[in-house]
């Protein structure tokens, strides 16, 4: 017997949390949230600083992309939430919308109802910030949203560094309190998605107390095969509905398939890699390839699983002149003092994202920064990295990323992992890009705050000539690598190349939205765990009003 549900969600990720719990607070909508990994109760998940812990483990997809031939042919692995609360539950907990321009883009290029000032109310609805208000901040939403408790020395450290160079022309790097406030340039402390101690996950915050409902039925260890597509003519726009979704539970080869049937919607909210592949293997996507795969083809739409970007960053390391980074030699009673107070206080290192301390630049002085850098202090831990000694690292972002890649079916096996084809650095801009960054995070480390701390650059950049632009942009190409935010596979628009309309609706079919950082046309400046957020808060707003309730 088939279940029947008003709505059914698909990814419990940092949107499909917000749907489920904006949907239900209508008592009599019905909704179906499936995730296919396991729940977030964990404590590598509630503590902030332990969410290393949580790589290479069930907790994390681990996609393993096709060899970057303009990476030097490295094979990247990009890793994504498995877990109820998604990203939110495994990412450093930086709280970053974005820039004003931004959206305004995207209003621009077809996204009508996108542009800043239409989106940053639904900002403001899920914030509930603890030290700031006013026209850029919410105080009554359910995620908490804070400063750092006690950040270390050596973030504090970096910011003074910062203040005492120049981004470009001359002119001086400024000192940012508010990231997401009226400006983003400028250098501070990360506002965080943490309260309390404890991380404010999307499960969390919305989901939790939403899983009391009786109109709410989550289930994890849920893995969607395809959408269920039904060629009953609806209108001349969208000739065919989706009216289900079939999936499996547990790990069984092969699962028993279930069903599920949606009266009014079915949105997929599995993230920029899963939601292209479902959207395929349901036969929506470019149809020479599903007709290869031997799938039918419902909707050809080329633009899925294209579009595929993401921010990079490079990164310079520096040894300590004194023992005092985060967590080096951390062992023993100094590690259980560490657990104690947290687990007594909810204070002390573990309370922290450890990456407190950062800053966007405006390098080409057009007014938009197109770098962004975080202060980590330590060295990483990682098979051929100088981890077990006291140090720092630097690491740089490149916002304004050009280079696109694509998503594509390997087969038609839901199990199967999707081909994952990256074209990180194929744009001819994205290489210079990252190499200013490298520039300006070395000149940031010499700079009187911070160079009387290092005792030297250690790793791949320690001997670099930053004059041989051959050198340089080799480091960069052997060392670039993602920073988890990949974007855009199912762009919205209102183009021929668009899989979304600006109401979230899959193109040719009713029925069918998607509501994460897929759809976003091209990827925002900064985190994007917030503008994820948010598309989840304004797809709930455009469902509520579509159906009345």
């Amino acid at each position: 017997m088939n279940e029947t549900y008003d709505y059914i969600i698909v990814g419990g990720g940092s949107a499909g949390c917000v749907l489920a719990a904006r949907l239900t607070e209508h008592p009599h909508t019905k909704v179906l949230l499936l995730e296919a990994g396991p729940d977030d109760r964990t404590l590598a998940v509630r503590i902030p600083a332990a969410f290393f812990r949580l790589h290479g483990t069930r907790r994390r997809w681990e996609y393993e992309a096709e060899p970057a031939a303009a990476a030097n042919g490295r094979k990247m692995v990009i890793p994504q939430g498995r877990t109820l609360g998604g990203g939110s539950s495994v990412n450093g907990m930086m709280y970053i919308r974005g820039q004003r321009e931004d959206f305004d883009a995207w209003n621009a290029a077809g996204c009508s109802g996108w542009s800043y000032e239409e989106v940053l109310p639904y900002f403001l609805k899920s914030e509930r910030n603890q030290r700031l208000s006013g026209r850029y901040h919410g105080t009554s939403g359910p995620m908490r949203v804070g400063d750092p408790a006690g950040a270390h020395r050596l973030a504090y450290a970096f910011i003074q560094a910062a203040l005492e160079v120049d981004s470009h022309a001359g002119r001086r790097i400024r000192y940012n309190g508010d990231f997401n406030g009226d400006t983003q340039e400028g250098v501070g402390l990360y506002q965080t998605t943490i309260g309390d101690g404890e991380r404010s996950s999307t499960a969390r915050a919305f989901l939790r107390d939403a899983m009391g409902r009786p109109n709410l039925v989550v289930r994890t260890g849920a893995h969607v095969h395809r959408v269920l597509v039904e060629d009953t003519p609806v209108n001349d726009r969208a000739p065919k509905r989706a009216v289900g979704v079939a999936y499996s539970t547990g790990d069984r080869t092969p699962d028993p398939e279930r069903l599920a049937m949606a009266c009014r919607e079915v949105v997929l909210s599995a993230g920029a890699i899963a939601t292209p592949k479902i959207l395929m293997l349901s036969g929506i996507g470019p149809g020479p390839r599903l007709h290869a795969l031997g799938l039918p083809v419902h909707v050809d739409l080329p633009g899925v699983g294209a579009n595929y970007h993401d921010h990079l960053l490079v990164s310079v390391m520096g040894r300590l002149r004194d023992p005092i980074s985060l967590f080096q030699h951390d062992r023993g009673w100094k590690a259980v003092r560490h657990v104690a107070q947290w687990a007594l206080l909810r204070t002390g290192v573990l309370s922290t994202n450890v990456l407190e301390a950062g800053g966007f630049f405006d390098l080409d002085g057009d007014g938009r920064p197109e770098i962004q850098m975080h202060l980590v202090p330590r060295l990483p831990y990682a098979p051929g990295q100088p981890g077990d000694e006291h140090g720092l690292t630097l690491s740089a972002y490149g916002l304004a990323c050009k280079s696109r890649g694509e998503v594509r079916l390997r087969s038609t096996d839901p199990r199967a992992g999707a081909i994952l084809r990256t074209g990180y650095l194929e744009h001819p801009d994205d290489v210079p890009l990252l190499a200013s960054g490298l520039r300006l995070a070395r000149r940031i480390m010499r700079a009187p705050s911070l160079s009387g701390l290092v005792t030297g650059e250690i790793g791949a950049t320690a001997h670099l000539d930053e004059s041989d632009d051959g050198a340089l942009e080799q480091i960069v190409r052997q060392e670039a690598r993602t920073v988890y935010h990949p974007a855009g596979t199912c762009k919205m628009g209102s183009g021929p190349d668009s899989v979304v309309d600006p109401r979230l609706r899959v193109r040719g079919i009713a029925g069918l939205r998607v509501a994460d950082a897929s759809v976003m046309p091209t990827i925002t400046r900064g985190n994007t765990n917030a503008p994820t957020i948010m598309i989840g808060e304004r797809a709930a707003d455009f469902m509520v009003r579509d159906t009345g309730r």
